[in-house]
């Protein structure tokens, strides 16, 4: 069946009870968030699948992002739609956006053109309070820890030794460094600490990982906070606050169903960074896009090195998942950006760039195939780009027996990506396979990190800090060694220096600190100069923002 004449009014949603019926789901089974959108009640999962096809997920990926832009949600979004014009049953799984960005350079993270979600304004800013609910459990664990301290310290907590910081959803540097506690013996313990941006809270990464709420429950309960004046850890059990953290969280659990622009439905839900977390929307929204759709199309964040490493080496092998298909997304402006081509020229024709910017592209592509996995090339069209340059991509692909198409969703919604989801069935039906894993969670905790420089990065080698060093013995001492590694660095270079672009080569990658996060279930390794609290730019998107007639301006 045709979807064309489904397509909704331009810019006006449906009823949210129309998109879930889509899915197979009935009233009963939504909480609504006003018409547009509405939470899905985790007892979806425990009855039979709605829709009785074949499961499949599809994931994509981009090459090393630029400031000339990839379009990977976008690419997402416009290819989910033309599942719909094909008349197959899909559901979007995406991550939420966090006002970090949507406030400082990025704006809005909800699509663009004629393929993007509905409704922008609720999604890029409060949507359904999961991100609130997600620092204020946080911060709670937080509060919760220094009122210990402040009443006597019982369990002989190391000021010294907190490993809890606090969060709050926006980027500001001059959280990064604080001290708390100052003003006299009635306002605690004075201590340095400091702030992270929401995406990169353990709270978030154990919300997007959890299969359940009493999942969450013990998660939270493991969670490492600090450590005693004799080394002994501490938890968040031993505080006491698991409980009231499932309460401020217990909602946010439920996945968010949405709509695109041509009403696919979009689960859309969780929001970890992938340069400082795992960059993935939550295993129950995947979960339920696959219990009820045939197709599931999933995103992971900034380039395959990032996202998509972390969405096969933890969230695959935790939850037990598979892809179908991985799709790479490409522009031609990005690939003259890594040829070398100035920004203020990305709009001219430039075949040469074009050229010289494939290193980078192509090391994504040997990415993919180091888990098994066939990848497909979308070219993401954009208006000025000219036909020699389009061919020059598309000659590299043939030349290398790599699927290929052009896709003009951002122009023309669903009915621009008809040739990419074309191909994406094609190799997800006939040549699909079981992706393989890039390292062993059993290995050492320095081969794995080694592993995935050399692998995804081209790295030569590592340079561990004397800190990162203390790190890995007291991993070791306290069993953690056998946690998957959750990377932490730049996304702008494919090494953990953000002015190497294209292919960089002959580097080593520095490690500053490994962090354990015990609720989560992974180690998080920083490398280069990277910080997980993020600063505004000379001119955030926030300046732009506004409202007028009563509407929001300014936030894409």
């Amino acid at each position: 069946m045709n979807a064309d004449a489904q397509v909704p009014e331009k810019g006006c949603p449906r009823p949210i009870v129309e998109i879930a019926a889509k899915l197979g789901l009935s009233p009963g089974d939504l909480i609504p968030h006003g018409s547009d959108k509405a939470k899905v009640d985790l007892a979806v999962l425990r009855g039979p699948r709605r829709s009785r096809g074949v499961p499949r997920m599809v994931l994509v990926s981009a090459i090393t992002p630029t400031p000339a832009g990839e379009g990977k949600t976008t690419t997402t979004i416009g290819l989910g739609q033309a599942f719909g014009r094909l008349g197959r049953s899909v559901c979007l799984a995406l991550r939420e956006p966090s006002l970090g960005p949507c406030m400082g350079i990025k704006g809005g993270a909800t699509g663009g053109g004629e393929s993007r979600l509905l409704p922008a304004d609720s999604i890029n800013l409060h949507f359904t309070g999961d991100f609130h609910a997600v620092t204020t459990a946080h911060n709670l664990l937080a509060a919760i820890l220094d009122n210990h301290i402040h009443h006597d310290n019982p369990l002989g907590i190391d000021p010294r030794r907190i490993l809890w910081r606090r969060v709050i959803d926006m980027n500001d540097r001059a959280l990064r460094d604080v001290v708390i506690g100052l003003g006299g013996v009635l306002q605690g313990v004075p201590r340095e600490t400091g702030f992270d941006i929401t995406a990169a809270s353990e709270v978030m990464a154990m919300l997007c990982l959890a299969e359940g709420l009493e999942d969450l429950r013990e998660r939270l309960e493991r969670t490492l906070v600090a450590y005693t004046f004799d080394g002994r850890p501490v938890t968040a059990g031993q505080l006491q606050a698991t409980g009231a953290m499932l309460a401020l969280l217990k909602d946010a659990l439920l996945p968010n169903l949405v709509q695109t622009l041509e009403g696919t439905p979009a689960l859309v839900h969780g929001g970890p960074f992938a340069n400082i977390a795992h960059g993935c929307n939550s295993v129950l929204a995947t979960r339920l896009a696959m219990h009820c759709a045939d197709w599931t199309i999933t995103e992971a964040g900034f380039g395959f090195d990032l996202g998509a490493e972390k969405f096969f080496d933890i969230k695959c092998v935790g939850a037990g998942l598979d892809t179908s298909a991985v799709v790479l997304v490409a522009t031609v402006r990005a690939l003259k950006s890594h040829g070398g081509a100035k920004p203020g020229l990305l709009a001219e024709p430039d075949p040469g760039s074009v050229e010289a910017g494939l290193d980078n592209l192509e090391k994504h592509v040997e990415n993919i195939a180091h888990f098994c996995e066939p990848p497909i090339v979308a070219l993401n069209r954009f208006a000025e780009d000219s036909d020699e340059e389009i061919e020059v991509v598309r000659r590299h692909c043939a030349g290398r027996r790599i699927a290929f198409a052009v896709s003009d969703h951002f122009a023309r919604g669903g009915e621009g990506a008809l040739d990419l989801a074309r191909v994406v069935i094609d190799r997800a039906e006939h040549t699909s396979r079981p992706f393989c894993p890039l390292y062993d969670w059993s290995w050492t905790v320095e081969r794995k990190i080694l592993t995935v420089a050399q692998k995804m990065y081209g790295a030569r080698g590592l340079v561990l800090s004397k800190e990162a060093r203390r790190d890995l013995r007291d991993i070791e001492r306290l069993g953690y060694d056998k946690l998957p590694v959750c990377i932490a660095k730049t996304p702008k270079s494919l090494s953990d220096d953000p002015a190497l672009r294209g292919r960089p080569t002959e580097f080593d990658v520095g490690v500053q600190r490994i962090l354990i996060n015990a609720g989560a279930g992974f180690l998080v390794v920083m490398t280069g100069e990277i910080v997980r609290m993020p600063g505004l730019p000379e001119r955030p998107q926030a300046e732009r923002i506004d409202v007028r007639d009563g509407r929001i301006v300014g936030l894409a």
